[in-house]
């Protein structure tokens, strides 16, 4: 997401290439028929996250269809999905997807989808967009070492305060995790006047602390500088910060203002198994699945009537919890949709620049 529109065009030559060169001896697993065996290949960003969605939605699946297995391969990315629609070759069937990005390419590079299984009463607002279905919600927590910090820092703006806690940052380039919302939050913009997202701003903040920020390209990247001490205040996802917790790192929450996003999961234009794909994505957003991907991750249920039994690590990450003390506001995905290449263009730009 970080990269620029020549960066994109390139990803998909090559991956168009790589795909065209191994189409013709490819065992996608298509087959016909109901009760047919039907394989899917899901894409994802790899890690705890996606070794959660194995247990949590996959698991429970196939148990339920023994037709159906699946095949699993990161990272996922819209670039990857061009060059296969474009090719001919779609080999993906169900992948993690911003929502701004599927419905800005709906029906172009993502299939329309039919859930007739999902009431949006039973979810929460936005989980079921035309070209994809909502399959957690994630807060993009502000965290901190506590050996660094034993007093801690306490808001956003301590976050960019470099005179008063040097040392290193991190935040995540993917704009599903805040990197536009939290400076502008930091610098005073309220909550409810982020859209339309002041761009330049944002950049302008980031630019005060530029050299003394790493700059990760995805949630593993930074989750892994986090656990080695390689940045000492980071904004990470709740999926990523309770492995953290999990493996007892010494790290605090700072509950300001935190940025809740919806993750969610698109078909690719072209599957040979859309129906199968379509059957999956209505079962993974019922009351168990979703209960129990937030018990694993510390995410927020897309499923209202969700129960999960969160872990005491969880519990400290709940941002619908009585631990947030601070406020929440909710990524616009209609402002996204509209910018979406716009804004990367800009934000991949600024990063190079």
């Amino acid at each position: 997401m970080s990269g620029s529109r020549t960066a994109l065009a390139g990803a998909a030559l090559v991956a168009a290439a790589t795909l065209l060169a191994g189409c013709a001896s490819a065992d996608d697993g298509s087959t016909s028929g109901t009760g047919a065996p039907e394989k899917l290949t899901f894409v994802s960003y790899g890690g705890s996250g996606q070794e959660a969605q194995i247990k949590a939605f996959q698991e429970p699946y196939t148990a339920a269809h023994p037709n159906v297995t699946f095949a699993n391969s990161s990272p996922a990315d819209v670039a990857q999905v061009k060059a296969q629609v474009q090719a001919g070759v779609v080999q993906w069937d169900v992948m993690s997807v911003a929502p701004a990005a599927a419905k800005q390419n709906c029906g172009t590079l993502f299939e329309k989808l039919s859930v007739p299984k999902l009431d949006p009463k039973d979810l929460s607002p936005q989980a079921v967009g035309e070209c994809y279905v909502g399959n957690w919600s994630n807060a993009t927590i502000f965290g901190y070492n506590a050996a660094k910090y034993p007093e801690g820092p306490k808001s956003l703006k301590d976050f960019f305060d470099t005179a008063k806690f040097p040392g290193k940052r991190g935040v995540i380039t993917n704009l599903q995790n805040g990197i536009l919302e939290f400076p502008l939050l930091a610098d005073g913009v309220a909550p409810d006047k982020l859209y339309p997202i002041d761009v330049d701003r944002a950049l302008r903040k980031w630019d005060t602390i530029r050299k003394d920020t790493l700059f990760a390209a995805n949630v593993g990247a930074l989750q892994q500088a986090a656990s080695a001490d390689q940045v000492d205040m980071f904004l990470l996802p709740d999926s990523r910060m309770i492995s953290l917790l999990n493996d007892k790192k010494n790290v605090k929450m700072v509950w300001d203002t935190t940025v809740i996003t919806l993750n969610a999961l698109a078909v690719p234009l072209g599957s040979k198994h859309k129906a199968a794909a379509e059957d999956f994505l209505q079962s993974l957003v019922q009351p168990e699945p979703a209960a129990k991907i937030a018990e694993a991750l510390g995410v927020v249920p897309v499923n209202v009537n969700a129960k999960p039994n969160l872990s005491e690590n969880a519990r400290q990450l709940e941002v619908n919890g009585p631990v947030n003390t601070g406020k929440s506001v909710t990524q616009d995905i209609d402002w996204y949709s509209q910018n979406f290449d716009a804004v990367t263009t800009r934000l991949g730009n600024w990063l190079v620049g």
